[in-house]
């Protein structure tokens, strides 16, 4: 089979990257259309990962529209060389040229918010896979659901081993404590209605959290001269590493944190989501994956109140106990959730003719199409 995968965003080169090397093992033959974004391309370099770019992830609506219309025509002309199978991903491009060219599409998303997004890829897909905790209410003829984490598929203990040189790259030592402050732009289309930390606030925190260990900034705006020397200098396959070893994460990042989480470390996320009648909410309140790991199995926090947050990240960080305590959060996590990598390989593979017998196969829940 012929399987062209769109990839937009860093997260998503995470999520692929095992799937595409199956399908490979598999005999299948993949096509990656990938977008400038952050370190989208430096990360599927990384990886070794052949691609052809369909476009740049402009900023502003209207630089969106029309790289939207330019990514349309380019992945056209690469879809029509390759003549796939079967198109995947959270790419609109590859949803709307899915049906110039008369062959399904597979969409996944996690984010309730991203609207603007949905209008523009739902309505072409064939299919829409969430995690089964999300909320937003879907097409029930092509919602399907799976018993996990987007962030699992990579994060999977099956999958992931830490690299422990990743202390050395940071000039810590094995014992050293240390903390990951993630910072976002803010330029997404989803993120219209939402901040987080302000300047004078994010060097408040510092100065408190570097009192409990050293302090490093991954961050996708360019940092002011205060804040550049903790900018974390690791290559940025290494990040995840970099997360299993801290002590605690804190930040603006959602990915980031629910990514920290999962691999047992405290994680404090704080994010104010601003409705249009001008009610704040936090995160639990918006996104299902937030919901589950703040109150069903209690390995993350998140805070529309910096001061909250800050202050739940100050309580961590003098818990001497606190990582310990992640240990048998996320044994019972995992024995709950499903392996991603492993259902959407199946489902992939399966398509059409066996999607029931892949979901009842994975997903723990049996949930009924």
């Amino acid at each position: 089979m012929k399987i062209m995968i769109g990839i937009a965003h860093p997260k998503q080169v995470h999520f692929w990257k095992n799937i595409i090397n199956n399908l490979n093992d598999d005999g299948h033959e993949v096509k990656i259309v990938a977008w400038k974004k952050d370190i989208t391309l430096c990360l599927l370099d990384k990886f070794n990962f052949e691609y052809e770019v369909g476009g740049i992830n402009h900023s502003g609506l209207l630089r969106k529209a029309y790289g939207l219309l330019e990514s349309d025509f380019k992945v056209l002309k690469i879809a029509k060389k390759f003549r796939p199978d079967i198109l995947l991903g959270s790419s609109p491009s590859l949803a709307q040229i899915s049906k110039l060219i008369g062959k399904p599409h597979i969409a996944l998303s996690d984010t309730e918010h991203a609207v603007l997004v949905q209008r523009l890829l739902f309505p072409f897909s064939d299919v829409i896979c969430t995690p089964s905790c999300f909320r937003k209410k879907i097409d029930s003829r092509k919602h399907v659901t799976f018993e996990s984490y987007l962030e699992l598929a990579y994060l999977h203990p099956n999958y992931f081993k830490p690299d422990s040189s990743v202390l050395d790259d940071l000039e810590l030592s094995k014992n050293e404590k240390f903390i990951i402050i993630r910072l976002i732009s803010w330029e997404a289309t989803h993120d219209a209605y939402s901040k987080g930390l302000s300047l004078n606030y994010l060097e408040k925190a510092i100065d408190s959290l570097k009192n409990f260990g050293n302090v490093f900034i991954t961050s996708e705006a360019e940092l002011n001269k205060n804040l550049v020397k903790y900018k974390i200098n690791l290559s940025p396959e290494k990040i995840h590493s970099a997360l299993y070893y801290a002590n605690l994460y804190f930040g603006e990042g959602g990915t980031t944190a629910v990514e920290a989480a999962l691999l047992g470390t405290p994680a404090v996320h704080v994010e104010a989501f601003i409705t249009k009648s001008g009610e704040v909410k936090d995160a639990t309140q918006i996104h299902g994956n937030f919901d589950e790991l703040v109150n069903k199995y209690g390995i993350l926090y998140t805070f529309a109140d910096p001061n909250q947050a800050l202050n739940k990240a100050l309580e961590v960080v003098e818990d001497i106990n606190a990582k310990k305590g992640m240990g048998k959060k996320m044994k019972r996590l995992l024995n709950e959730k499903i392996d991603v990598t492993a259902f959407m390989t199946d489902f992939i593979e399966k398509y059409p003719q066996k999607v029931c017998k892949a979901i009842n196969k994975y997903d723990k829940k049996k949930n009924k199409k």
